[in-house]
């Protein structure tokens, strides 16, 4: 797909986001991993829901600005994900309310913030790491992101957002999409006792469509 062709997938990914309320006012960004190693990313203060592609940041493989306006403050916690899953192509980080709620809450397992709630969120974000909170744009989320080794292509930032990485951009948004809905049925259900899927059923899954799941890495298929 040519550089322009790119920059306007991720203007419409961007302002389709940004209708539908999933990232306000000009939060959250996208990154694009090119085949030179270099990057396409949204510039830093820049609404998803009106990015202009010919102002969306051009890095080269070491993170230095090529051309555009200057780029997100978050390109490290982009870096940290690009660099431990080497099947990422594409990065999304919103600020979606439910999704940021999720974080807030004291039970969450930073190992898997969400249960086996449904197929499609295992299917398309897998299980989803909490790691603590850092100030926006603080270097030090990238070693916190580091330290999850690659194991979950799904991270929840505490008090900010959802980061979430795919093998093409359209995949990273659908899974990011998932991730949403299924904090928000997390927070409908929430103390009521809902029944989630067995742990039988999660091995069916994993089974029938390969899916590459942290706590089976961990445990074993249970």
């Amino acid at each position: 797909m040519s550089d322009a062709r790119l920059r306007e997938e991720i203007c419409r990914y961007g302002r389709s986001l940004f209708e539908r309320g999933l990232t306000p006012g000009s939060s959250g960004n996208i990154s694009l991993r090119l085949e030179d190693g270099g990057w396409l990313v949204t510039p830093t203060n820049a609404s998803l829901g009106f990015l202009d592609p010919a102002r969306i940041s051009r890095l080269d493989g070491e993170g230095r600005l090529l051309s555009g306006d200057k780029p997100t403050k978050e390109i490290p916690l982009h870096t940290a994900l690009y660099d431990t899953r080497g099947s990422a192509r594409a990065i999304v980080h919103l600020h979606s309310t439910h999704a940021v709620a999720l974080t807030m809450l004291p039970e969450i397992d930073p190992r898997a913030a969400l249960p086996p709630m449904t197929p499609y969120y295992l299917m398309r974000a897998g299980e989803t790491a909490l790691v603590p909170y850092y100030r926006p744009g603080d270097p030090a989320v990238a070693d916190a992101i580091r330290g999850l080794a690659g194991k979950y292509s799904s991270v929840l930032l505490a008090n900010h957002g959802p980061v979430v990485a795919g093998d093409s951009l359209e995949a990273a948004v659908f899974a990011t999409e998932e991730l949403e809905e299924t904090a928000k049925l997390y927070l409908l259900l929430r103390n009521l006792n809902p029944r989630y899927l067995s742990p039988a059923q999660v091995n069916d899954l994993t089974k029938t469509f390969g899916l590459d799941l942290p706590s089976h890495h961990d445990h074993g298929h249970d």
